[in-house]
């Protein structure tokens, strides 16, 4: 059960800066206002007594019941201090808000204990949020089965978006929804998962391709490593089988004689080299000097040898001693030429140039070294034949190390968990879920017979009935209305018996609720029966079934029928309220 016990109000509104306390008996209470400041003519309005109502709603839920500024609730004349208190009780346990502006205060204390939240500043949304975990009532709904005021807008008014809402909070669909919400959590959540689990075997595959791909290029490093082994085996024991064919004695005498037999080769070379100048310029030598023989026989019969002309004697004599140099000098080579060329064939002929000796190794120092490098052949055969393989090892660590499993166990569990939450998801939203309909089947009904129950008792003859798909049905003799085709009083007869409907439904489907304002609904455009009738019914509720039932009113006349008056009372632009029993 949700009991509102007491609430205190300070520099709220009209109240100012006396604290003002407001004790929830369960009794019905008239609350009446008087303006002092106006005189003895003073009216009953702008007494400030809905401020006890607008109290209550900015406690419980940081705002009024209509749309008023936070900063235009403190009091205008001391601006400051304005502080704001509840107490109640809910499953037997005592909570307090104490909620304030200028400075910003909100405090939640659970059995006398502050509920830590540093950060709360006057506006913290997760301790408003716990709040209304507590008490387990939006705000709207608050407005609707506990504080009834002719400036709420009326249910029917509301758009049919708004109404459903109201409508499946009512009827504990929205709790559905409540729980439809933590399922698509849930369900992000296995979603995620599956992701993340899809991205961690994405990125196993890809570890794996790329080790795969390394250890393809390894294992044809090893084949190769072991080809070039084996190549390398086999040529060095060819090698080896060549060398020790080898007659190394031989070997080196062969490279001796191969060094006289260059040094002859040389020898005829460069001799039929020059021989063949001598040759050569024996036969120049020859050609020139008869050439200048003739040239003289010209000469001697005084003729040019070049032209045929007539040559005078003193230039012929000049011309004739010339030419006897140069045949003098030709012979003087040649007889110099042949001894070279008689020189050089003497010796050519004494040299004898055997065949050339054939020769395993290039030098003869390779020759001399053939022992050391029969024994570096086999070393190193030796050697290459017992060499490891270094790329087996490393192919033996990737794929018993490296290489990772690939398991969908988790994916394929989390995948029947998200498959079960979906499906749960379905039976919670969709509209022809058997569940939502059960429970609006059960709920309408219920809802139904209260509305008709209230309706005849306030005296309204029209018949008002929620259909399954909650829409609101008004008929007056088989015929049909809207809500606005109705009169004042109508309408609030109306608002009365679906808040008061309203109030059975959720009491009957989640907790009792002490507390219950009616602001002013029955003042406007109700007749004396409607009236009386809406007394009636609030005495019985404060009577049977021991509601604090709180009627605030502008009729005198109520005095009388009521047990307890709270007076309202505004002096010098100051509230204060006064009980009378």
């Amino acid at each position: 059960m949700l009991k509102i016990k007491n609430l205190t109000i300070k520099n709220f509104m009209s109240v100012g800066n006396i604290t003002q306390a407001v004790n929830f008996d369960n009794d019905l209470t008239l609350v009446l206002g008087e303006n002092l400041d106006l005189g003895a003519n003073g009216s009953r309005n702008g007494t400030g007594k809905t401020t006890i109502v607008n109290a209550l709603s900015y406690a419980l839920y940081g705002n009024a019941l209509t749309k008023i500024k936070l900063g235009n609730l403190i009091n205008k004349t001391n601006e400051k201090g304005m502080l704001v208190s509840v107490e109640f009780n809910k499953n037997n346990i005592d909570y307090k808000i104490e909620r304030g502006r200028k400075s910003n205060i909100l405090k939640l204390f659970v059995g006398g204990v502050e509920v830590d939240d540093n950060d709360a500043q006057g506006d913290s949304r997760e301790t408003q949020k716990a709040i209304e975990d507590i008490l387990g009532l939006s705000h709207e709904m608050f407005k609707h089965i506990i504080a009834l005021n002719t400036h709420t807008e009326p249910f029917l008014n509301m758009k049919v978006s708004d109404q459903r809402d109201i409508i499946e909070q009512l009827l504990g669909i929205t709790i559905l929804s409540e729980k439809a919400e933590a399922l698509k959590v849930l369900i992000k959540d296995s979603k995620d998962q599956i992701k993340q689990e899809n991205f961690r075997i994405t990125a196993v595959k890809e570890s794996n391709k790329r080790i795969e791909s390394q250890l393809v290029s390894l294992e044809q490093k090893s084949k190769l490593w072991d080809q070039s082994q084996l190549t390398d085996i086999s040529s060095i024991n060819t090698a080896i089988e060549e060398l020790t064919k080898i007659d190394i004695d031989q070997e080196v005498l062969n490279h001796k004689n191969l060094e006289q037999y260059l040094k002859d080769k040389k020898a005829v070379e460069e001799l039929s080299h020059a021989i063949a100048i001598n040759e050569s310029s024996i036969m120049s030598n020859d050609s020139l000097i008869e050439k200048i023989s003739d040239e003289l026989e010209l000469l001697n019969k005084h003729k040019c040898y070049a032209c045929g002309q007539k040559v005078h004697d003193s230039k012929q004599q000049e011309i004739v001693a010339s030419k006897n140099e140069i045949i003098t000098e030709a012979k003087n080579n040649n007889e110099a030429l042949n001894e070279s060329l008689v020189s050089n064939s003497n010796e050519l002929s004494s040299i004898t140039l055997e065949e050339k000796p054939a020769v395993f190794y290039k030098t003869l120092e390779e020759a001399l070294g053939h022992k050391h490098t029969l024994k570096t052949l086999n070393t190193q055969l030796e050697t290459r034949a017992t060499e490891d393989n270094p790329y087996k090892e490393q192919i033996i660590s990737i794929r018993t190390e490296t290489l990772q499993e690939i398991s969908y166990d988790t994916i394929n569990e989390v995948t029947r968990t998200l498959e079960h939450e979906q499906f749960l998801l379905k039976l919670l939203t969709d509209k022809d879920s058997f569940v939502r309909k059960q429970i609006i089947s059960q709920n309408l009904s219920f809802l139904n017979s209260k509305l008709t129950y209230y309706i005849n008792t306030i005296g309204l003859r029209h018949l008002i009935e929620f259909k399954d798909d909650l829409s609101v049905e008004i008929t007056d003799l088989g015929k049909d209305y809207d809500f606005d085709n109705l009169s004042r009083g109508e309408k609030n007869r109306v608002i009365l018996s679906l808040s008061w409907a309203f109030r059975d439904v959720w009491e009957n489907l989640y907790s009792p609720i002490n507390l219950l304002f009616v602001d002013e609904v029955i003042d406007s455009g109700m007749d004396d029966a409607g009236v009386e009738n809406s007394l009636l019914i609030l005495k019985t509720m404060s009577r049977e079934q021991n509601k604090s039932v709180w009627l605030i009113s502008h009729k005198n006349e109520l005095v009388s029928r009521v047990n307890n008056v709270l007076n309202v009372v505004k002096e010098n632009g100051f509230t204060s309220f006064t009980r009378n029993s």
